[in-house]
């Protein structure tokens, strides 16, 4: 055997190892076995990527120190900010002035280009509606969703600017030249003269105001600050309309399969239609449950927020109020004599806009076991102005009075005249005639032996008589006679 054999054989030893293992019989007998996967080998990514770290590093430290040698690129501007000049208002209204500061204060002397601010009023809806219909609250309105198709829509109420630093220069000695220190600046808008909506934020929609105020300065990125402000329509709660009470009855047959249980009516009614934050809603209702199972009514008072866009439509409904009745056991009934529900604090009404409506109703539920609740709704008007008792229903009272008796006044003939004179028609001899004759002052004066104003004096403080049990003044009666043919028996006579 040659040399090159001798070093075959030992290349195909069983003892030798190929990748590690040795050779077993699968090896001698021609099966090919599959080696293991390596490890790869280093490589030197991450060392060029922290070298690349460490040039942006540089880089950024050498620009940051160009930034703080060149005065022109330190910032200056230390606040910027809006103030409103009556911070406790509750909302304004149309044709009321919107007024305040815009606040600047500067650690330098600083150059400006332009302050600039800008009042709007808008309402914005906006909704993801899904492939199969479903809708979905916009967190973000400008973002794409990635399924379906966003709906939006808006609408301006009003919109207003001024400028109250400007120059036109291009020069820096051109530039407005502020010193450090805090800067106020004034502005003033007017709303505008016809109805505006009251301010709302809801699921899928919105009604606000704002101020934006921007600072230009050169070579510099403008700054802006935004500050909203609320809006209120006012609703006067004393309208007739909302004055008028609502009732509403409602009536559910309970049954399983074939058999029945009976029937569970719901009769409800309230005394006006409107209300303010803060008031307490008696609610009379009449629940008579004639199933055989126990029930319990509920009072709860809803939003609904309804959002129109592009000819579609999106609601919203949630609870937020109630109250929860006794239960009423099987042949039984109960009544609300005046249960109260409380209002909590809500937006009001919004009935005057075209993208948004924010409405709310009272409804009474009687919860069935094993059925759908019987439900009864009432509509009703979250105002601003305050209810004013009875004044107000006496008022609207009275004006349809004067409604009514203004066109009765027109309906009556002329007025007629006047009757003749007394003086005219009795003649003084008749007068004397008919007349009784009256004694004389002066003769009852003397025969009373003194003037008559003493005597009704003395007639008028004079002291009530003692109480005596006998009279001091007896009247005898006379008895009648007894009727013809009957006796009278001396023990019945008096003696």
């Amino acid at each position: 055997m040659s040399a090159s054999d001798s070093r075959l054989l030992v290349f195909i030893s069983p003892s030798t190892e190929v990748h590690g293992q040795p050779l077993g019989a699968g090896a001698r007998s021609g099966v090919r076995r599959r080696p293991e996967a390596r490890s790869p080998a280093p490589r030197h990514s991450g060392l060029r990527a922290s070298c690349l770290l460490k040039k942006e590093l540089k880089k950024r430290r050498s620009t940051r120190k160009v930034y703080k040698e060149d005065p022109a690129m330190v910032d200056t501007v230390k606040t910027l900010g809006i103030v409103f000049d009556n911070e406790q208002k509750n909302g304004y209204c149309s044709g009321e002035i919107v007024s305040g500061h815009v606040l600047l204060d500067l650690l330098a002397v600083t150059q400006i280009k332009a302050i600039k601010i800008t009042a709007r009023g808008c309402a914005q809806v906006c909704w993801n509606e899904g492939p199969c219909g479903a809708s979905s609250p916009i967190t973000a309105p400008m973002a794409t969703p990635s399924l379906g198709h966003c709906i939006k829509e808006e609408v301006e109420y009003f919109g207003a600017s001024q400028t109250l630093i400007e120059t036109t220069g291009s020069e820096d000695g051109e530039w407005v030249r502020l010193d450090a220190g805090r800067h106020e600046l004034a502005f003033r808008f007017e709303l505008p003269q016809r109805p505006l909506v009251s301010s709302f934020v809801g699921r899928h929609g919105k009604v606000q105001y704002g101020v934006n105020a921007v600072l230009q300065r050169p070579w510099a990125q403008d700054q802006s600050v935004n500050r909203e402000f609320p809006v209120l329509s006012h609703i006067d709660v004393n309208s007739p309309p909302l004055l008028s009470a609502v009732s509403t009855n409602k009536e559910k047959m309970i049954s399983w399969w074939i058999f029945t249980s009976g029937p569970v009516s719901l009769s409800v009614n309230i005394d006006r239609k409107g209300y303010c934050n803060g008031e307490m809603i008696p609610i009379y209702a009449e629940i008579e449950n004639c199933s055989s199972r126990i029930v319990v009514p509920k009072a709860t008072i809803y939003q609904i927020q309804t959002c129109l866009a592009k000819g579609k439509t999106r609601t919203y409904r949630q609870a937020v109020a109630s109250v929860r009745g006794n239960h009423i056991p099987s042949g039984s009934s109960d009544t609300w004599n005046g249960k109260t529900l409380k209002i909590p604090p809500l937006p009001p009404s919004v009935l005057n806009s075209a993208l948004i409506r924010v409405e709310y109703s009272l409804a009474v539920t009687v919860q069935i076991p094993g059925a759908r609740k019987l439900t009864a709704e009432l509509p009703i008007v979250i105002g601003t102005i305050p209810y004013a008792g009875l004044g107000a229903r006496s008022a609207s009272v009275s004006s349809q009075v004067s409604r009514y008796m203004s066109w009765l006044a027109l309906a009556l003939p002329e007025e007629p005249e006047a009757p003749p004179n007394y003086a005219n028609v009795v003649t003084e001899e008749e007068f004397e005639l008919y007349t009784p004759s009256l004694i004389q002052s002066e003769d009852l004066e003397r025969q009373l032996g003194g003037p008559i104003f003493a005597y009704l004096q003395e007639f008028q403080f004079q002291p009530p008589p003692v109480y005596c049990e006998v009279d001091p003044h007896p009247v005898w009666v006379q008895e009648p006679p007894p009727p013809l043919g009957v006796s009278v028996s001396s023990a019945s006579l008096p003696l």
